[in-house]
């Protein structure tokens, strides 16, 4: 997750390498693009404040750049920030966007652009809701909305290296971000959720494919490969931390996941305790508990607790697992 530290480092140091450039002349930006989007794109003006719907728009989906249909944002980071421009508080990429002082109109503000393109995108600030403070104000002459499939799903279940470890393997699954939630405390660290006083308990950030994985199966996955009868702990882990948890991003999440947890019963000698709530924040963890089994596969905790768990989840779901397996640090 980015933070605004991030973004000046990046204006001061330079800009992350995209993953393609697009570059063209002025003459060919203009008999592509519209006059108002070649305007704000390749002239960098603004459009008037709160002339675009797109703004009370909030339905699922992603945002491209409209000039070369780089994919910039997703909906689920938009929210109203009553300033009569779309906003978001994360770009879908850290790649996917370039940034660069701007002092014009006596001010200072940090432009953003299209990593790929260099089209002029808006500013962003430091304001921006928790947790990670920033405001992406778009122009949204610049963006162009396009259909998406993806979805994402919040789980918890014991020590967040095995359930990372486990999702990166299914197919339909493009991302796994650990971290922590269902606490109080904004901001967490590593140290503080150990405690057992933050109230978060570890768990992931499953971004996935609706069309190739269902939700039902991710939760029945998840209550497979954990032990959802025993409360605030797993194996020879203990605390709140490490509580059988689900997160719902909605209502329809919260009812799926309620409804496998009914259909699992009765595998289980004992009660499921597993806790269903809403997702308020979601908190990423620091960059090295991020594809931490991938990193590092030799270390002692890996290969006696995470390496034979991964073994009997892929038999068991053989069918639901990538045609490539996840590439591993040597």
């Amino acid at each position: 997750m980015l933070k605004w530290a991030d973004i000046i480092r990046f204006a001061n140091e330079g800009n992350p390498t995209p993953e393609r450039r697009v570059e063209k002349t002025d003459q060919e930006w203009q008999a592509e693009l519209t006059p108002e989007q070649y305007r704000i794109t390749r002239e960098k003006a603004t459009e008037r404040a709160f002339s675009s719907q797109m703004c009370s728009l909030f339905e699922p989906g992603l945002y491209a750049c409209v000039c070369c249909d780089t994919l910039l944002f997703d909906a689920g980071e938009k929210f109203e920030s009553g300033s009569g421009w779309p906003s978001f508080t994360q770009p879908v990429k850290e790649n996917s966007i370039a940034y660069t002082l701007d002092n014009a109109h006596g001010m200072q503000r940090m432009e953003t652009l299209c990593n790929t393109c260099g089209a002029h995108l808006g500013h962003v600030f430091p304001d921006g809701p928790a947790p990670s403070g920033l405001r992406y104000c778009m122009n949204a002459v610049a963006l162009m909305k396009t259909a998406s499939c993806q979805s994402k799903a919040t789980f918890g279940g014991g020590c967040f290296w095995c359930t990372e470890a486990i999702f990166q393997q299914l197919a339909g699954v493009s991302r796994v971000e650990s971290g922590y939630s269902g606490g109080e405390i904004a901001n967490p660290t590593y140290q503080a959720v150990c405690t057992g006083q933050t109230g978060h308990a570890e768990v992931v950030q499953i971004t996935f494919d609706q069309t190739v994985i269902s939700y039902a199966d991710l939760v029945r996955i998840h209550l497979s490969t954990h032990n959802p009868t025993t409360h605030n702990q797993q194996g020879a882990d203990r605390g709140t931390q490490y509580r059988s948890i689900i997160l719902a991003y909605d209502a329809e999440q919260d009812a799926v996941a309620r409804q496998v947890i009914e259909e699992m019963a009765s595998a289980y000698d004992d009660p499921i305790v597993t806790e269903v709530q809403p997702l308020e924040t979601f908190y990423t963890a620091e960059d090295n508990h991020q594809d931490y089994y991938v990193s590092n596969p030799r270390k002692p905790y890996c290969n006696a607790v995470i390496s034979p768990k991964l073994q009997k989840f892929r038999e068991l779901f053989r069918e639901k697992l990538k045609d490539q397996p996840v590439t591993m640090t040597p």
